[in-house]
């Protein structure tokens, strides 16, 4: 008797049918998100957003898109998967509120070496999760079964996410200036950077993952999955009080790579570590990886996910209105005229 496709497909590792168990396992998730703009439901070939365009004088559409690199290690480890999809949507919509954007939409895609729905539709509530936090909505994905490419119970995660802005509301530095005032925001634990070193620092394993130390409260494991915190509605709340004239997400490459990258050329970002946040689990990665103090702000956030630059006279303002909104703010330094990059004194 001759095999149909479907069956041929199922035999070389394909389970359509799993997918389609997916998408329905995944639906009341991504209800959650749904905002005004949505049109149709998942199940299309494209996901569908109307902008109100009275809204908008020129309006700018900003784009993002990340993963959440080999923090998902910790994910397959402990088999928890119900909030690496926050990490996944933070990384992207934290980018686009930093130019001075409200995400819109987010687009996410699961590569699978095989599809146990129940796991596609855990992850998929953590996305859902990031979404209904930055308050933009879930409009499609992808999830490709990938049998012989990767080990069955391994997937990764991307997203893409879709803003939009005023155009002369836009964060860009044109404004950044010396004398301006610089905050920082306290982030949530080591966010979705740098876990290539902390997996050999902590030689993660089953193991080490358990153990649970002091001065974090919690076990390894626990610490590390600790999501990503999202800054989109705090960030939206202090712009729409006050001038923001620059924005530093601090992500892969630490302190020393990304708060030049909101600078303009001749200014110099001068930030004092004491008045920055700092959190147990980097003192631990320090102490226990050996670490150089200019290594560990080379590649971690070092409790700050965020570095803001403001008019001096707007700074405690704005270290009021992010309090207000849920953050933990503080001013932390300066710009300063001098050679492009950042001091950390």
């Amino acid at each position: 008797m001759e095999k149909s496709f479907s069956e041929s497909y199922a035999a070389a590792g394909v389970d359509v049918t799993a997918g389609y168990e997916s998408v329905e396992l995944i639906k009341d998730s991504v209800k959650r998100t749904n905002i005004p703009g949505v049109i149709g439901g998942i199940g299309g070939f494209g996901g569908m957003f109307e902008i109100a365009a009275n809204e908008y004088k020129n309006p700018v559409l900003v784009s993002g898109t990340d993963g959440v690199g080999t923090k998902l290690k910790l994910a397959f480890l402990m088999d928890k998967h119900d909030t690496i999809g926050i990490d996944c949507v933070a990384m992207c919509v934290n980018d686009v509120a930093c130019s001075g954007a409200k995400p819109l939409f987010f687009l996410d895609y699961i590569a699978c070496g095989k599809n146990y729905p129940e796991k596609i539709a855990q992850i998929v509530s953590g996305v859902a999760e990031g979404c209904v936090q930055s308050g933009c909505a879930l409009v499609g994905g992808e999830t490709a079964e990938h049998p012989g490419l990767m080990p069955n119970e391994e997937y990764d995660l991307a997203g893409f996410t879709v803003g939009i802005g005023e155009k002369d509301k836009l964060v860009s530095g044109k404004h950044l200036k010396a004398g301006d005032a610089l905050i920082a925001v306290a982030s949530s634990g080591v966010h979705s950077n740098g876990f290539s070193l902390v997996r050999k620092v902590f030689d993660v394993n089953e193991k080490t993952i358990a153990v649970k130390y002091d001065e974090l409260g919690k076990t390894l494991g626990e610490e590390l999955l600790t999501p990503t915190r999202i800054y989109v509605k705090p960030l939206l709340a202090l712009m729409d009080k006050i001038r923001v004239n620059a924005i530093s997400h601090i992500t892969g490459g630490g302190f020393y790579e990304n708060v030049p990258r909101m600078l303009n050329d001749d200014t110099l970002a001068v930030i004092e570590k004491n008045k920055c946040f700092s959190l147990p689990i980097f003192d631990l990665i320090q102490k226990t990886g050996n670490i150089t103090q200019h290594d560990m702000y080379n590649t971690f956030n070092m409790g700050n996910g965020l570095i803001i630059a403001v008019d001096a006279d707007k700074a405690d303002e704005a270290v009021s209105i992010l309090n207000a909104n849920g953050e933990k703010a503080a001013v932390c330094g300066e710009i300063r005229n001098g050679e492009k990059g950042v001091e950390l004194v």
